[in-house]
Formats: C-alpha cells, sequence, structure tokens
C-alpha cells in the first residue's frame, strides 16, 4: 500500500505562488503515475496534473503555461509549482498515486486547502 501527506497549501493573493508537496511511502516503488487532483466548493474532482514514472507528464487546459508537476525520488516526493494563481484555483488539492494496470488501485492524501484571494 502507499501513504500520502500533502503539504504547502495556503493563502495567497492573485497572481502569486505556491509550491504543494507530496511525500509518499509505503510501496513506493510500485507506483507507476502520480498526480495532483482538485475539488473546489460545489464542483467535482478534476485532474490537475500527472507524471508517470518515466517522467511524462499531463496537465489540465485550465493550468497549461501556469503549473508544473516535478518529482525528487531520493526524497519520494511529488511538487506541484503554481504559479500565475487565479481566484478559480481555490480549491482542496489532492495527492494522487497510480499502483498496476489490472486493474490499477488509486490512493490519496489527505488532502491540502489552496486559497487565492483578488
Amino acid at each position: 500500500q502507499v501513504q500520502l501527506v500533502e503539504s504547502g497549501g495556503g493563502l495567497v493573493q492573485a497572481g502569486g505562488s505556491l509550491r504543494l508537496s507530496c511525500a509518499a511511502s509505503g510501496s513506493i516503488f510500485s507506483i507507476n503515475r502520480m498526480g495532483w487532483y482538485r475539488q473546489a466548493p460545489e464542483k467535482q474532482r478534476e485532474l490537475v496534473a500527472t507524471i508517470t514514472s518515466g517522467g511524462s507528464t499531463n496537465y489540465a487546459d485550465s493550468v497549461k503555461g501556469r503549473f508544473t508537476i516535478s518529482r525528487d525520488s531520493a526524497k519520494n516526493t511529488v511538487y506541484l509549482q503554481m504559479n500565475s494563481l487565479k481566484p478559480e484555483d481555490t480549491a482542496v488539492y489532492y495527492c494522487n498515486a497510480r499502483v498496476g494496470y489490472y486493474p490499477p488501485s488509486t490512493y490519496w492524501g489527505q488532502g491540502t486547502q489552496v486559497t487565492v484571494s483578488s
């Protein structure tokens, strides 16, 4: 199993930046993809960015050019650098890890709140 702990959320002004961190533990070598999702009030959880074990990345259209996902293998940690933040980025951000393929297993962190003021 995999355990995920997010950190780095907070309150920032529009146009500001934050870096979220997700520390993974457990069966970390079985993870084939990690990512960030977010859920705003009254909305469904949506994908923000993913990164595979091979380093391929994928971003939601709404964050392309502003957010960057990366990982530090030595620390078993995935990051989400968020720049040019907008009020619509306000949400609880969740770290996600995928293990296996048939079927894949998905693990979630507890979430970290990001609030962007105007």
